[in-house]
């Protein structure tokens, strides 16, 4: 059996994890579930499992967390989740944290993967503590706590597109602004020209970017105008400002082959936890939290690599168990 003095065998292990971690079913409505059909399983014999589970894997996890960071770029973002402060009978926000390789895109053939890990608070020295030993190309959104890991000189910083596009779009859906428009359609004629080249190698994609550069300087010097014409304390302006404060590491994408237009890779990633955080009120610790981190980095990575998270599980747990 994977587990100690646990009746459970791979499968069923690997049905609550699934059912909790993919298909967003808490624990009280598994054991439900399981009391329908006869099956007396309590919610604390289930976190149980998970737990017990969550340490067996362990191993698995650390190594895919090496794989992660052993690319020369990775993808990164963060999403809040709730979490219970012990003995106060409310919760606090912790954070879960993605690392994303996924170098297809570029025709890498390297197994895509993703890393969760969890943090109590959202303080800058949680990812500098987690990208210590990284060195190469950090895709993520302009989160200040990536600062001191840019200062260090060996990670080179590469913006985001979709975040930039994200504030021209939500204020031409509010108020139809033609300037919103106008910035919307220029971006898009930068993903035209990356639809043509995704999945091309990088010294491919670098060439076939040159179209992009023509494009990318025409829109600087109209954002500089169009900003001069704003009030500064406009949605507008603000939209306008985040492009231009992060320029360089926006058109960094066009010098290298190896660096997408935008950080979607991440934002993939998270949708999962996303999801979860609609059907779970809270985690129930920290522990709690650094569990489902690393349940969510095995079966987020089965599913990049096109398998069944359920199946890739119940091989694992059987292939550990009998190591035991």
């Amino acid at each position: 059996r994977p587990i100690a003095r646990g009746l459970a065998g791979p499968g069923l292990l690997a049905h609550v994890l699934v059912a909790k971690y993919a298909d967003h079913l808490p624990l009280y409505r598994q054991s439900g579930i399981y009391a329908r059909e006869g099956v007396d399983l309590e919610r604390s014999t289930l976190a149980d499992w998970v737990g017990q589970c969550a340490a067996l894997l362990r191993p698995l996890v650390n190594h895919l967390q090496q794989h992660v960071l052993g690319g020369t770029k990775i993808h990164a973002d963060d999403t809040p989740v709730p979490v219970l402060a012990p003995g106060e009978g409310k919760t606090k926000t912790g954070r879960l944290w993605t690392y994303v390789r996924d170098d297809r895109p570029a025709g890498d053939a390297s197994a895509p993967a993703v890393w969760f890990a969890y943090s109590p608070n959202r303080q800058g020295g949680h990812p500098q503590g987690h990208l210590k030993s990284f060195q190469g190309i950090l895709q993520a959104d302009a989160f200040a706590g990536f600062d001191a890991l840019y200062a260090r000189g060996d990670i080179l910083e590469a913006a985001c597109w979709a975040h930039a596009r994200r504030k021209f779009f939500e204020i031409h859906q509010a108020q139809g602004s033609p300037i919103a428009t106008e910035a919307l359609q220029r971006i898009a004629a930068l993903y035209a020209i990356e639809g043509e080249l995704r999945g091309k190698p990088p010294d491919i994609r670098q060439q076939g970017r040159a179209r992009a550069k023509p494009i990318l300087d025409a829109f600087h010097v109209w954002l500089l105008d169009t900003r001069r014409q704003l009030s500064q304390k406009s949605g507008l302006a603000s939209a306008i400002g985040y492009a231009l404060n992060h320029w360089q590491a926006l058109i960094r994408y066009i010098s290298d082959g190896r660096i997408e237009i935008d950080n979607n890779a991440a934002e993939r990633a998270l949708r999962a936890v996303a999801l979860g955080r609609k059907n779970f009120l809270f985690a129930g610790s920290d522990a709690g939290g650094e569990r489902a981190a690393a349940l969510y980095s095995l079966i987020g990575s089965a599913k990049l690599n096109g398998l069944d998270p359920e199946a890739y599980l119940i091989c694992v747990s059987s292939l550990r168990a009998s190591r035991i």
